[in-house]
């Protein structure tokens, strides 16, 4: 079942790269209490994500914190170490958490999996973006054209805050 605008998000925990390595961080760590841009993707480094989603956020990110937003997390089914490099890649380390879901665990707990094997990719995420008020989804944009972020990227979202 798809998340929907009013539900709550459901626990879960995603990796990231701390000081000393891989770690964990839980749902409730991330968005209790706090006002959260979460934004999915199909995968690092691949060519929408990385020329157009990603980079809208971060080009946005002041704009965005300026609107009352504490946390911008970019969620990918990667691993923490393909997440911690486009990071870097990019400069967002330190700007936007980069979370991985590896085996999609959370990705499929909202039902924004997405199978796109015939491509190659296994399975990934659809490409979204919302905002979530201490664990509720207030806002859900879910992009419905491939190669676009016309209604998932920062630009639309920034509106909506």
């Amino acid at each position: 079942m798809t998340i929907k605008i009013g539900d709550r998000l459901p626990e879960g925990s995603f990796g990231v790269m701390g000081d000393d390595g891989p770690t964990r961080i839980g749902s409730d760590e991330l968005f209790s209490g706090k006002k959260v841009v979460l934004f999915g993707l199909p995968g690092a480094f691949t060519p929408t994500c990385h020329r157009n989603h990603l980079p809208g956020f971060l080009e946005n990110i002041d704009v965005i914190k300026e609107k009352g937003v504490d946390t911008v997390a970019c969620l990918s089914v990667n691993d923490v170490f393909v997440m911690d490099a486009w990071g870097k890649s990019v400069g967002a380390n330190g700007k936007i958490m980069m979370l991985a879901d590896g085996n999609a665990t959370y990705t499929k707990a909202i039902g924004m999996d997405a199978d796109i094997s015939a491509g190659g990719m296994g399975i990934r995420s659809k490409r979204y973006s919302m905002i979530v008020e201490d664990g509720v989804v207030k806002t859900l944009n879910i992009e419905i054209e491939r190669g676009t972020t016309n209604i998932s990227g920062a630009a639309a979202l920034i509106g909506q805050l």
